[in-house]
């Protein structure tokens, strides 16, 4: 039984609809909390425990399932997505954390989970999440990944006075730096997936500030409840689309998977 749960791997694979999504998932979790906040008048804390609560109940399924499905894994990450945004804002508003200090701790988080996960697993590859030890490491460095992203983006629009507009070139730039050395110049796969896993969420959050953000705070004045239903009806067209043609789904055969691992 223990190869058998070992078989299929629990993540789509890499393709341009995978970073599409990523993207579109980023920028929702921007712009829907906002978008919760400010509409049902909920706390920040309050909403952090609803939709952390909707996310543990999410995972439950996605951890019991036996092979990746896209509808499942998509709900997954933008749940996430949604409370590393309501976290990092906790500790700054709440809490009266600096966004450079909520910056450094994530940093810190996220490389001691890869550090450790590394030392347990001997590969942080994506394409050899087959257990269950390995797609709690995973999750969890997807969780940072976004809290840092939150922390860091906000950090260089807002602390360090950049504006949105400024920081999405910036952090857009960044990924195409990431994506021409790895194509060109042989960048490690790993390292190069998880630097531009990273670099996203800050570019989704930067454009869901730009669209979402009244004119006189340097947006264009969509506001979170259009721009989140924007992105969210993209969303979900795009799932629909990859778990009616599978697109996305891993098709190696057991050898290779067994030799990712």
């Amino acid at each position: 039984m223990k190869v058998l749960r070992q078989m299929l791997n629990k993540v789509p694979e890499v393709t341009l609809y995978f970073w599409v999504i990523k993207i579109l998932c980023t920028t929702v979790g921007e712009t829907f909390a906002d978008f919760l906040n400010t509409t049902f008048n909920l706390s920040l804390t309050s909403l952090t425990y609803i939709m952390g609560s909707a996310l543990v109940v999410v995972l439950f399924f996605q951890f019991r399932a036996r092979k990746y499905i896209a509808g499942l894994y998509w709900l997954a990450v933008v749940l996430i997505s949604i409370v590393g945004t309501l976290i990092t804002d906790n500790l700054t508003d709440n809490l009266g954390i600096s966004l450079k200090t909520t910056t450094i701790v994530f940093s810190i988080a996220l490389a001691l989970t890869f550090t450790i996960w590394y030392l347990k697993e001997k590969t942080l590859s994506i394409h050899s999440i087959v257990t269950s030890r390995r797609e709690a490491f995973y999750w969890l460095a997807i969780l940072f990944t976004f809290a840092l992203g939150t922390a860091g983006g906000d950090f260089m629009a807002e602390s360090l006075s950049l504006g949105y507009l400024v920081s999405l070139g910036i952090f857009a730039g960044a990924i195409i730096i990431v994506t021409i050395a790895h194509t060109r110049f042989k960048l490690n796969a790993i390292l190069s997936f998880w630097i531009a896993y990273i670099l996203t969420r800050p570019l989704g959050a930067s454009v869901g500030d730009y669209l979402s953000q009244a004119r006189p705070d340097g947006g264009l004045g969509l506001g979170t409840a259009v721009t989140s239903g924007l992105f969210l009806a993209t969303i979900l067209a795009t799932v629909i689309y990859l778990s009616i043609t599978k697109k996305d789904a891993v098709t190696v055969s057991s050898h290779d998977r067994m030799n990712r691992l």
